[in-house]
């Protein structure tokens, strides 16, 4: 078969345990998967950033802000690799390349979450969508086969990578569509957390239509 990201033709091994499980082969050779490196050893508890500290300074300002998300957790460290492969799948449309998350994404959230929750991902503006052909947080999200709420609609059509990090704390990103959110507890998905801007405003929307414990799920920690 061929590598989802470098094309090379490699064979996977085949296990008794594969077979009985029925569990798919990595799409991924060796190699590449190896360079996909996960978010392990001391991070801060709230937002998975690395850190000698339980709380890192960041999460202390979003405390004093009083923001309705709990804690976000993420799989992988944002390395050039990563940058490389989050391209691809975000900035050049490569759909297919959602398959090699899907287990380290699906092992992450079960280690955090049980089935009662339900998934809300970040939107994308309709130009936005357009320009890609899909929703990268949807895409993540539709890996972990719980039901989502489309509860939030986006206002805001400038890319974040675009802005400082100033401009990422002004401003209004979302609104709300209706969808009933009230009483649940929610996991707002996004592909990276980097000041944490674009997720706690969309939690302190959601807590406000209702919304019971809100966390946030990341592909990645900046």
């Amino acid at each position: 078969m061929k590598c989802l990201i470098c094309h090379d033709e490699w064979l996977p091994p085949v296990s008794l345990a594969m077979l009985l499980t029925l569990r798919q082969a990595d799409v991924c050779c060796p190699r590449c998967r190896a360079r996909f490196i996960r978010l392990e050893g001391n991070c801060c508890e709230r937002c998975s950033r690395l850190s000698d500290v339980p709380i890192c300074t960041d999460c202390i300002k979003w405390q004093q802000r009083k923001s309705a998300l709990k804690q976000n957790y993420s799989v992988y460290i944002y390395n050039d690799w990563m940058k490389e492969v989050i391209n691809r799948f975000k900035f050049r449309g490569d759909y297919a390349l959602v398959e090699a998350f899907r287990s380290d994404v699906r092992r992450v959230f079960d280690e955090h979450f049980s089935s009662d929750v339900f998934l809300v991902p970040i939107p994308l503006s309709s130009s936005r969508l357009a320009e890609r052909g899909f929703n990268q947080a949807e895409a993540i999200a539709s890996l972990l086969s719980l039901p989502m709420i489309f509860a939030l609609r986006r206002i805001d059509d400038e890319k974040q990578s675009k802005k400082t990090r100033r401009e990422r704390f002004v401003g209004r990103k979302f609104c709300l569509t209706g969808e009933d959110v009230a009483g649940k507890r929610i996991v707002i998905v996004d592909d990276i957390y980097t000041t944490g801007a674009t997720v706690h405003e969309a939690a302190n929307v959601l807590y406000a239509a209702g919304a019971r414990d809100i966390f946030s799920f990341t592909l990645i920690r900046s």
